[in-house]
C-alpha cells in the first residue's frame, strides 16, 4: 500500500503571541534533564526501587582470569631415569690400543672395552655386526620409554671414537641416579647354540666394588626382563648357558661390578648361530625386542 499526502495548503506565516514565561520553561528542562537522568542510573545502578536497568553478561569458564585447566595425563614413568648401554661401540675396531689398555673393575683389571662380535658374512650379505645391533634397539627403547614419560640416557651413541670403558659405562648410570640399567648385546658362540640369557650381578665386595645393595632389585629387574622378553620375542631362553633358567650371575664384569644402581645384561640371541642370526638382522624382530625388553623395565619400574 502507498501513501499519498494531502494537499499542502500554504498559508501566511503570524508568528504567535510571546509568553513571558515561554524561555524560562525552556532553559529549565534544559538544565534538569542530565541532572535528572544521572540521578535516576545512580539510583538503578545501586539496586534502587527493587530493579536494575541493566545486567551485566555472566562470566565463562574461559573468560575467568584464575579458572584452571584440566591437569594433563601423568605418564607412568614420569620422574624415571633409564639408562641404556649399548654394548660396543661401531668404531672400536679401529682403536685397539685404546680399547685393549687394562682398567680396575674391582676384582682384578679387564679390558677397557671389545669390538664385540658379528653375524657371519656370507657372498650375498656382509657382517651385521654386535654394535650395529645394540645400537639399534637402543634407540627404538628409547622411542618407547619416552613415550611413557621416562627420562632415557644412552652411554654412548655412536658419538666418540671408541668406548666408554666397562668402568665408565658404570659410572653414567651411577652419576644419573638411573633407577634401571639395561646393557645390551648379543652373544657370539658357537653354531647351535641359541636363545637368550640375562645376566644378573653377584654379590661382590672388593676394591671399587660394591653390589650388595643392588643384588635384590638387579635379580627383580632381570626376572622381569627376561619374561617379558621371551613372550613379545616368542624365543626361548639360552639352551647353552643358564641351564634353560634364562638367567646367569656373574662378578667378572665391570659394568656390573661397579655400578650402584640397579643394572643386568641381557644378550639377545647368539649372532653366530644361523636361526638367531636370521632374528638379529630382522628389523620386525628388533622391534620386538626393543619392546620386550622396555616392557620388562616398565613393570620393574612400576612395581
Amino acid at each position: 500500500m502507498s501513501y499519498t499526502e494531502p494537499p499542502y495548503e500554504e498559508r501566511p506565516y503570524a508568528e504567535p503571541p510571546r509568553s513571558p514565561f515561554r524561555r524560562p520553561l525552556v532553559l529549565v528542562p534544559a538544565v534538569l534533564l542530565p541532572v535528572v537522568a544521572a540521578g535516576w542510573f545512580v539510583y538503578s545502578g545501586t539496586g534502587g526501587g527493587g530493579t536494575t536497568t541493566a545486567t551485566a553478561a555472566p562470566m565463562t569458564a574461559s573468560a575467568t582470569p584464575d579458572a584452571k585447566q584440566p591437569p594433563a595425563a601423568v605418564k607412568p614413568l614420569t620422574g624415571k631415569v633409564i639408562v641404556l648401554d649399548p654394548g660396543h661401540n661401531p668404531t672400536n675396531y679401529q682403536h685397539p690400543s685404546e680399547i685393549n689398555r687394562l682398567v680396575d673393575i674391582g676384582t682384578n683389571k679387564k679390558e677397557c672395552d671389545t669390538t664385540g662380535t658379528s653375524t657371519n658374512a656370507t657372498s650375498a650379505d656382509a657382517a651385521y655386526t654386535e654394535a650395529q645391533f645394540t645400537l639399534d634397539v637402543a634407540h627404538r627403547m628409547r622411542t618407547l620409554l619416552e613415550s611413557e614419560g621416562a627420562t632415557v640416557k644412552l652411554t654412548q651413541d655412536a658419538d666418540r671414537p671408541f668406548g666408554p670403558c666397562v668402568d665408565e659405562r658404570a659410572r653414567i648410570g651411577n652419576a644419573a641416579k638411573a633407577d634401571a640399567v639395561v646393557s645390551i648385546h648379543a652373544d657370539g658362540s658357537a653354531q647351535g647354540n641359541r636363545g637368550f640369557h640375562v645376566i644378573l650381578p653377584g654379590a661382590v665386595h672388593e676394591g671399587a666394588a660394591d653390589t650388595r645393595r643392588i643384588v635384590a632389585p638387579s635379580k627383580r629387574l632381570g626376572e622381569l626382563v627376561a619374561n617379558s622378553f621371551r613372550r613379545t620375542t616368542d624365543t626361548g631362553p639360552s639352551n647353552y648357558v643358564g641351564s634353560g633358567t634364562g638367567s646367569v650371575t656373574r662378578t667378572d664384569l665391570g659394568g656390573l661390578n661397579l655400578s650402584t644402581v640397579p643394572k643386568v645384561f641381557i644378550e639377545c640371541g647368539n649372532m653366530r648361530d644361523t636361526k638367531d642370526a636370521a632374528l638379529l638382522t630382522s628389523g620386525a624382530w628388533r622391534q620386538k625386542a626393543a619392546q620386550g625388553i622396555s616392557e620388562g623395565i616398565v613393570s620393574f619400574l612400576r612395581g
